[in-house]
C-alpha cells in the first residue's frame, strides 16, 4: 500500500505542472508554425494561445477547458483553442503527447513556449501565461 500511495502522490504532483519547452528544431519545410496552426484551424492570440489537446471522453479535459476559457476571456490577446487528439493523430505523435489533456502555450507566432499535461488549475494556467510576457 505504501508504494501505491507514493505513486499516487507523484502522479498527483505532476498534474498540470508547467514545463518550459525545449528549443524546437527548425522544420524541414518553409512553413512557419503560425501557418501550420492555421492549416489546422487554430487561431492564434496576439499575446498567447493555450492549445489544448483533448479527448472526447476525458473529464480532466473539460475541467481544464473551463479554466483556460475563463483565463482567455479575462486577458487581452489570449486565445484558447482545443483540438481532438483522435482527429489529429499525426500531430499527437509529432508532439509526443502521451496524456490528455496536454496544453501547449504558444507565442503569437505559434512557437511552443511551454506545456502542461493533466488537469490545470487557475494558478497553473496563470503561471503558464506569465511565460508570454
Amino acid at each position: 500500500m505504501a508504494v501505491t500511495a507514493v505513486i499516487g502522490a507523484v502522479w498527483r504532483a505532476r498534474q498540470g505542472r508547467v514545463r518550459v519547452a525545449r528549443a524546437a528544431a527548425p522544420s524541414a519545410g518553409d512553413t512557419s508554425p503560425a501557418t501550420e496552426w492555421a492549416a489546422r484551424g487554430v487561431i492564434l492570440g496576439t499575446r498567447a494561445t493555450f492549445l489544448q489537446l483533448s479527448a472526447e471522453i476525458c473529464a480532466p479535459c473539460r475541467a481544464t477547458a473551463r479554466v483556460l476559457r475563463a483565463l482567455a476571456s479575462a486577458e487581452d490577446g489570449v486565445a484558447h483553442q482545443e483540438l481532438d487528439v483522435d482527429a489529429h493523430l499525426d500531430l499527437v505523435a509529432r508532439l509526443r503527447v502521451l496524456t490528455t489533456p496536454t496544453v501547449l502555450v504558444l507565442d503569437p507566432d505559434g512557437v511552443e513556449l511551454a506545456r502542461a499535461s493533466g488537469a490545470m488549475s487557475p494558478s497553473q494556467a496563470r503561471e503558464a501565461l506569465a511565460l508570454c510576457r
